[in-house]
């Protein structure tokens, strides 16, 4: 154990914590959590606002002592919460199976990402979350509480923004391992993209696009992932005689070395999936992000109103990646019973440029129901107009936490 929680990523917040604890055991774990009148799991620090914070404890799970624990006859695997997923995926290939998808950034932790509604890419992907089959979590009152797929809680409990415990252990589902080609495209006119989005989002099992909107007649890049065990899909007309001619980082002007290999060459689906390698630190420098997930049928649509913003957003802005998420079932996921599309936007360390267009966003895009990332910076608003089980959710967290430890300043704007 340690004191100091120090600062998140992108060292936009220092956390406020009187301490900081890395147990070993999960019946330290417990013991820790009981006696805490305030605390928090702090997993790889990825948040941009204070949704692991707390005044009290913050607790790291990443030294527990959790081996990855595979059941093949079930296709499910049990990690450590605070394993990176890109630990997870090195075990999970050497034994010879795969995770449907991955973030952009394998640096993320299992727990973490899960509790937040982080997601990867593909018009018949699911978010990370709805891999979960199970989760073993400590209640503020110090209990161990395993919560299986059989139990209908798990859907409100996955997505549980640290609200109801600290996860211990995620049960996920796996399926054989498989192989990624990556093929970037760049400068990709606008209108073509506008006209053909869903087929062009629809043509490869994971394809994002990005844009800085320096030149409004282009989208910058589109990055296609196709596995090599499916049927392959034609090329769109729009991306044609548009391959990059060398490695890409989504940033103009910033050296591809940190990314994972493009140019069609297949290789393991863990070194293709994410944008980045998990061997580099992929940032840029100090950096703010923000995320809105709309309906995917709104996708041209919330684009154009994006797009209006450009001249309002290009001062603080570094790159907007648009992406695709299927629908599922999951209480509080940003894409919950709907099929999405992802708007990304990674600001520059501009805290008070940021917040003085990010009104204005949020405003052009409230239109379409847009629900923000939890774990990225947005307008705190009431949850229960967005996310139809969200008076379920406050009474399963009451019931998870009677004694309200996991409850800070972050989630009571948010009502809880």
């Amino acid at each position: 154990m340690s004191d100091g929680a120090g600062e998140n990523w992108s060292r936009n917040i220092r956390y406020s914590a009187e301490r900081f604890v890395a147990p070993r055991t999960v019946d330290e774990l417990r013991e820790v959590v009981a006696a805490s009148d305030s605390v928090k799991a702090l997993g790889s620090r990825h948040s941009f606002t204070r949704i692991a914070d707390t005044s009290g404890t913050l607790v790291s799970t990443a030294e527990l002592d959790l081996p990855v624990q595979v059941d093949a006859a079930q296709k499910r695997v049990r990690v450590g919460g605070g394993v990176r997923y890109g630990e997870l995926a090195q075990e999970l290939d050497r034994q010879g199976w795969a995770l449907a998808n991955l973030a952009s950034l394998p640096h993320i932790s299992v727990a973490g990402a899960v509790s937040t509604g982080t997601h990867g890419s593909g018009v018949a992907n699911r978010s990370l979350a709805a891999a979960v089959t199970g989760l073993d979590l400590v209640t503020s009152t110090g209990d161990l509480v395993r919560i299986s797929e059989e139990d209908e809680e798990l859907a409100g409990a996955v997505v549980g923004l640290g609200a109801l415990g600290i996860v211990t252990t995620v049960e996920l589902a796996i399926e054989p391992t498989y192989e990624i080609a990556q093929t970037v495209y760049e400068n990709v006119p606008l209108e073509a993209v506008r006209k053909a989005f869903d087929v062009i989002a629809g043509s490869a099992y994971s394809v994002s696009l990005f844009t800085t909107f320096r030149d409004e007649m282009y989208v910058d890049q589109v990055w296609r992932k196709e596995r090599t065990d499916a049927a392959a899909t034609p090329i769109p007309a729009a991306l044609r005689d548009r391959e990059a001619a060398g490695a890409l980082h989504p940033l103009p002007g910033v050296s591809a070395a940190s990314c994972t290999v493009q140019g069609g060459k297949a290789g393991r689906w863990l070194d293709r999936l994410p944008h980045f390698r998990l061997e580099f630190t992929p940032s840029n420098g100090e950096e703010l992000q923000s995320e809105f997930l709309v309906p995917f049928a709104d996708a041209v649509g919330a684009f154009d109103a994006v797009h209006e913003l450009a001249d309002r957003l290009k001062p603080v802005l570094q790159v907007c990646e648009v992406r695709t998420i299927a629908g599922d079932e999951l209480w509080l996921s940003p894409s919950s019973g709907r099929d999405s599309v992802a708007f990304h936007f990674t600001w520059t360390a501009d805290e008070a440029g940021v917040a003085e267009v990010l009104p204005e966003l949020e405003a052009a895009l409230a239109r379409f129901d847009a629900r923000p990332h939890w774990g990225k910076v947005f307008t705190p608003r009431d949850p229960a107009e967005l996310y139809p089980r969200w008076a379920d959710f406050v009474a399963l967290q009451r019931r998870f936490d009677p004694r309200g430890a996991f409850v800070n300043d972050y989630l009571r704007a948010l009502g809880l």
